[in-house]
């Protein structure tokens, strides 16, 4: 039975030289677990908010064809209605989260609706997304993905019979990540929902989807099973998605002539079985070595912080902080959400002040320094890009700090990073209304236009696709002759192990581990108690073999070979 049925939709926004859905048929059926896939900008976002009735109902622009969900034409029915039939969790989810504790949260669309059980219904949807006993908390006690699941609640609490959830674990930890897939599991078998997730992390679609669609260009390109799907490794490439390493590590293999009889794994257990027949060779792929200067970029001493709680203790983020970043140094800082990455970078920014200690920035104390004082020597990338954003284009974004500073030439300096990051064509929009990837790009450009010294990076890999992702690290690369001190906070392993030197790792407001990634990934206690997770190609040739330390799927193919 169809649950979704589309017919030879089309649509552009506003003012657009060309439609970015274009004459799209498709038919889901009910109880579908599928994942929606495609390079940034292809449609994804857009195909999903045609199903809700936000297009064309709230975002105007030229709509074509016939969208039937639930048995409701969206056209003739308004969003109100068709929220009911189609809960919607967005990328930004912090948006939807409208009142101040969690059951309140939860029940608010229900209330909204005048539902006389909107407090049981709200309850329910609490305990189908794992937040059972956290009623009567505050929103701003919950961590990152318990946040996230409160938004998924508030639609839960609705009782739709689709839930569309855009990029779900983009920004969280893998514990919380698996948290919000294993609840979606919950909901996709035992209460017979159907579930779209707009997903770049093929390892989560081979573990938890049953069908894949391929976007590309505002076309579908297919619909298919998801070992079938993600077993398409070059058509995958080509269109900027990952498969998962373990795939690419096989299909590598056959084309040199190896596992000529196996499958393509998509998981570590498919994999265990496909290269059990291969040995370790012995080969070490060499550490990434922290590279050490006698030169301080920023230094720690003694440093704490803790937050004020309306309800409780105060919540202490560090807790006399001791560390010391040298020059020329590129640092990862990983940790769960809420472990105080992002607190860190803002001490380091002057945005927060501690509470005791000090924080030198190149020998001078900051404390009693502007934060506009400092942007010359450091400045800081937010995890939502969208916050860089202040003014009504690209280009006036990118200009605004030098304008005001009155630095020579910034006209021309502007034009140079909007070429440098590929934005020229792009200057004139809006920062807020562009796709993930570009928000990305015009943010770094931002970041770095008064050449500072030091850059932090908050997530700066969430959401993106393979082609935006592996820009973003030859940028890193290539901006060396501005800025020599780059540290990021992330969850992207694969960009952890591929591009730092030295890796710091958060747990508790306390540096528990600090050094390279085969002292972190290889110290099991760290990665336990923490709840870090390697790259899968690591965890795959754990299995194999424990000597094997491989930490790219080049590293995995010089480790093993058949016997």
């Amino acid at each position: 039975m169809n649950i979704i049925e589309i017919e030879n939709l089309t649509y552009s926004y506003p003012a657009a030289k060309s439609p970015i859905l274009k004459n799209i048929s498709l038919q889901i059926e009910k109880g579908d677990f599928l994942a929606v896939v495609g390079n940034n900008g292809c449609g994804k976002s857009t195909f999903c908010k045609a199903l809700n009735g936000l297009i064309p109902h709230f975002i105007t622009g030229d709509f074509e064809g016939k969208v039937t969900v639930g048995g409701l034409d969206t056209l003739k029915s308004d969003v109100g209605t068709l929220a009911c039939k189609v809960g919607y969790v967005y990328q930004d989810f912090e948006n939807q989260i409208v009142r101040p504790t969690v059951l309140d949260d939860a029940s608010y669309a229900c209330l909204n609706y005048a539902m006389p059980d909107y407090m049981e219904r709200g309850k329910e949807a609490l305990s189908l997304c794992g937040l059972e006993g956290r009623e009567d908390d505050y929103i701003w006690q919950l961590s990152g993905g318990q946040t996230h699941l409160l938004a998924l609640a508030g639609a839960v609490s609705l009782r739709p019979d689709i839930l569309i959830l855009d990029e779900p674990i983009a920004q969280l930890d893998p514990g919380h990540a698996d948290k919000i897939y294993g609840v979606l599991r919950e909901l996709n078998e035992k209460q017979g929902k159907t579930i779209i997730v707009i997903e770049h992390h093929t390892e989560y679609i081979a573990d938890y989807c049953k069908h894949v669609m391929l976007m590309k260009d505002g076309k579908i390109a297919w619909k298919l099973p998801t070992n079938e799907a993600l077993c398409r490794v070059e058509e995958l490439q080509s269109c900027n998605i990952f498969p998962p390493q373990i795939t690419t590590a096989a299909y590598r293999m056959k084309q040199n002539g190896c596992l000529k009889d196996q499958p393509l794994p998509t998981t570590i257990e498919e994999g265990s079985t496909a290269f059990q027949a291969l040995r370790y060779s012995g080969f070490k792929p060499l550490k990434n070595i922290s590279k050490s200067c006698a030169e301080s970029a920023v230094q720690f001493r003694d440093v704490s912080l803790s937050y004020r709680s309306v309800k409780g203790d105060n919540r202490i983020v560090f807790d006399h902080l001791d560390l010391e970043i040298r020059k020329g140094e590129k640092i990862a800082l990983i940790g769960s959400n809420g472990a105080g990455k992002s607190t860190l970078m803002k001490l380091m920014v002057g945005l927060l002040k501690p509470e005791t200690g000090d924080i030198f920035l190149e020998g001078e104390n900051i404390r009693n320094k502007k934060t506009e004082n400092l942007s010359r020597k450091i400045s800081l990338v937010y995890q939502n890009p969208e916050e860089m954003f202040i003014k009504d284009s690209i280009k006036a974004d990118i200009s605004y700090a030098m304008q005001v500073r009155r630095m020579e030439n910034f006209q021309e300096r502007t034009d140079r990073l909007l070429d440098r990051f590929h934005l020229t064509e792009l200057k004139d929009r809006d920062g807020r209304l562009l796709s993930g990837g570009q928000m990305r790009r015009a943010s770094l450009a931002i970041g770095i236009a008064l050449n500072p010294g030091i850059l932090l990076l908050d997530e700066p890999t969430a959401n993106l696709d393979i082609a935006t992702r592996k820009e973003i690290m030859r940028t890193l690369t290539d901006i060396k002759d501005i800025t020599e001190t780059v540290m990021i906070a992330t969850h992207d392993m694969q960009l952890v192990c591929e591009w730092a030197e030295r890796i710091l790792v958060l747990y508790q407001g306390k540096v528990v581990a600090d050094g390279t990634r085969d002292d972190i990934f290889g110290n099991s206690s760290i990665v336990e108690t923490v709840g870090i997770r390697p790259p899968e190609i690591f965890s795959m040739g754990q299995v194999l073999d424990k000597k094997a330390f491989c930490y790219t799927v080049d590293e995995f193919l010089q480790s093993f070979e058949e016997a």
